[in-house]
């Protein structure tokens, strides 16, 4: 039997015959030779995860390991991606650190500022930064990615021209950071039309040329032609761009995008013929927003206009953000975090000291409690301005009205109105604003008035169009119902509660023969109509524009509007009948306006074109009460016993001064064909100036809750316009 090597390096027999002895571990991966560390911030919606991570930074990946790519990690055994925010020369975190797993992209797509906001967004609204993220650098489209690392430093990462060729010609920092020079006067937007009409207006415009960051909300008075809120925010972005530096605007839905889109274009077309403007939408597919995000990024274009999410937009040396009509509710995202763009466009103007336009017809509460603190600006027309370049607006519950049709306040179409239409339809078209889309959106009960229910899953029955076929079913199931009986007095007959935009249009066909009827509502929305005589039926928010205006608007429903079961009734109410009488031509040009709705305060408002007075009355009143805008009001929903727990856990955020919680209260929400889970809802409500400490303490505390796994998940929402 041959023997055995003998001594310290000798390798000693297996225990069990024939099997080799155990290897010496192999050395783990060197590290790179400064800054090993990497903070990385993955993406996960789990709670717990919410938090920077410290990893290797091996000698392979350390020249692409840059801050601001994507990569790709271990947690718990489970491979997740991610973004390299910073890279240290130490780790606190007291353990052996895992190796990066892969870089992704060469690309550092994410922006230090981008980061820097992105992280104040997540503090703001109580969220993950990693749900942030998810909004703020689109998703990876590798072949654009590519085109863009083949065409190297030198081409992707060129700043574009500031200005005319002048500027051009200039160095590159020079070009980059100061005022373009050589551009003559004529060239300042300050001789605008639009602009030069309003009160503060020019001076606004010429603040912003010479390099500064003036702040302003701006009251619109026209919606159409070349005196219209798109021309007025184009105008802005080319002063912004005759300073050098990059501008950002954000409109709520496609249709704003595609005409401000196409007004920034031909004004920059005019002004500065090299400059590119980029849109960024999330339907316009995953590669083209990819390369509009990028061409942003590496310096190519310096001027974007999108939706929601372009709050992030990567713009370069950014002067100016825009915001257009910040009371819409699209801008708020219905997802987690649930931020909203007006608040995120005041973040980053804090942070890079930009100017900043929040513009619209109507002027939102929380703008006017900004105007009122002195940290905007307020841009609008005197009252001899507003009376030569607006439609006269008549309400039908006036005295004058009454008088005169007894029936008029009972009616749907009052005499006054279709004596408008009528005389109007003689030169051009007429837009009709209607409440609800479909046909009979909402039925009742002939006998009680009781809403009429499905029996099956207890939604609500509609009438819906087929042909000529009128078909009454569930609008939660789909099921057709024929043979209602009430569930509250058992009668047999149905009537119409509401009427929709399909009703509405048969029956104004039929009072008007001959003339053309054209619906915008629901899937159908249209952006623009002709100049002919033509009835036009919109929904709220879906009127298409007339190139040379409507010769008069019917805002019907106008009751319905005001009884909708929210903080904000009245004050959306009056947003929309503004974005609505807006479209209309001017008085002298015979442009009318008649509103069908009871006499309130929004009412009143529309009638004398005031929407700054009717906010600063909505918002004297919600402080008194306590209500948002003058305070902040966060929701923590879920199940009960989730939300009990969650409410312990945060007695630390209630001891704050001024902060009280109301609540758990039961808060069911109806599905879609169903009854949903029966959901808690806790509302904590705090001051403004106590907002930062409040939102960070209730995301500390689920963070807390998740990780010690104490009680299941609960959705935080903090602002939401549809909490109260």
């Amino acid at each position: 039997m041959p023997a055995h090597p003998s001594g310290a390096d000798a390798v000693q027999p297996s225990l069990l015959t024939g099997f080799p002895a155990p290897s010496r571990p192999e050395p783990g991966p060197r590290p790179a030779a400064e800054a090993p560390v990497a903070r990385v911030c993955v993406e996960s919606p789990l709670p717990q995860l919410d938090r920077l991570f410290d990893y290797l930074v091996t000698e392979e990946l350390d020249s692409a390991a840059v801050p601001g790519v994507r990569v790709r990690v271990r947690v718990a055994g489970q491979e997740h991606t991610g973004f390299l925010l910073e890279r240290r020369e130490t780790s606190d975190a007291g353990v052996r650190l895992a190796p990066l797993g892969a870089v992704l992209s060469a690309l550092p797509v994410l922006a230090p500022e981008v980061a820097a906001l992105a992280a104040a967004v997540a503090e703001r609204w109580s969220g993950a930064l990693g749900d942030v993220l998810r909004f703020a650098v689109p998703p990876r489209a590798a072949k654009v990615e590519a085109e863009f690392a083949a065409a190297g430093p030198s081409e992707a990462a060129a700043p574009a021209p500031a200005g005319p060729a002048t500027a051009a010609a200039a160095p590159a920092g020079a070009a980059a950071d100061a005022p373009v020079s050589g551009t003559p006067e004529s060239g300042l937007p300050a001789a605008d039309a639009g602009w030069a009409r309003l009160r503060s207006g020019p001076a606004f415009l010429r603040h912003l040329a010479a390099g500064g960051s003036p702040r302003a909300a701006l009251e619109a008075p026209s919606g159409y032609g070349p005196t219209g809120w798109p021309h007025l925010i184009a105008r802005a972005v080319v002063a912004a761009r005759l300073s050098g530096r990059g501008a950002l605007v954000v409109v709520p839905d496609r249709r704003d995008l595609v005409r401000v889109h196409a007004a920034v274009e031909e004004a920059l077309a005019a002004a500065l013929p090299d400059d590119r403007v980029v849109r960024l939408a999330a339907e316009d597919g995953p590669s083209a927003r990819a390369r509009a995000f990028l061409t942003l990024l590496t310096g190519q274009a310096s001027v974007a206009v999108g939706t929601r999410s372009a709050v992030f937009a990567p713009v370069q040396r950014l002067g100016l953000m825009v915001c257009w009509d910040d009371g819409d509710d699209l801008h708020s995202e219905p997802r987690a975090p649930y931020f909203h763009a007006r608040e995120v466009l005041l973040l980053r103007a804090e942070q890079a000291g930009s100017a900043l336009l929040l513009a619209g017809h109507a002027v939102t509460t929380e703008a006017q409690r900004l105007v009122e603190a002195g940290w905007l600006a307020r841009i609008a027309a005197d009252r001899p301005v507003l009376r030569a370049a607006l439609p006269r607006v008549t309400s039908t519950a006036d005295s004058v009205e009454s008088a005169r049709d007894p029936l008029a306040r009972i009616a749907r179409l009052p005499h006054a109105a279709w004596q408008a239409a009528r005389e109007a339809l003689v030169h051009g078209p007429v837009l009709v604003q209607v409440a609800r889309a479909g046909y009979a959106p909402s039925l009742a009960c002939t006998a009680c008035r009781a809403p009429a229910r499905c029996r099956h899953c207890a939604g609500p029955l509609a009438e819906q169009a087929s042909g000529r076929e009128r078909l009454v079913a569930c609008r939660w199931c789909g099921r057709p119902e024929l043979d209602f009986a009430c569930a509250t007095c058992g009668g047999r007959g149905l009537r119409r509660s509401a009427v929709g935009a399909l009703r509405t249009a048969e029956e104004l066909g039929r009072a008007f023969p001959g003339v053309p009827v054209v619906t915008s509502s629901g899937e159908a929305v249209k952006a623009e109509v002709g100049e002919r005589p033509a009835l036009v039926v919109a929904t709220v928010g879906a009127e298409p524009v007339a190139a040379g205006g409507y010769c008069a608007a019917l805002l019907l429903d106008g009751d319905s509007l005001l009884r909708r079961e929210s903080l904000r009734a009245g004050e959306e109410a009056l947003r929309r009948w503004l974005n609505a009488a807006s479209l209309v031509r001017p008085a002298a040009e015979g442009g009318r306006v008649v509103i069908t709705a009871g006499e309130s305060e929004a009412v009143s408002a529309l009638v004398r074109w005031d929407p700054a007075g009717f906010a600063g009355r909505e918002l004297a009143q919600r402080r008194e009460l306590g209500l948002p805008p003058a305070v902040r009001v966060a929701s923590v929903s879920g199940a009960r016993t989730d939300v009990e727990a969650f409410a312990s856990a945060a007695l630390e955020v209630l001891a704050r001064p001024g902060v009280h919680g109301l609540g758990p209260v039961p808060a069911t929400e109806a599905g879609s064909g169903q009854e949903a889970e029966p959901r808690w809802r806790w509302l904590v409500f705090f001051p403004v100036a106590e907002g930062a400490a409040v939102t960070r303490g209730l995301r500390s505390v689920r963070t807390s809750l998740a990780a010690r796994r104490i009680g299941g998940p609960v959705q935080i929402k903090v602002d939401a316009p549809d909490v109260l």
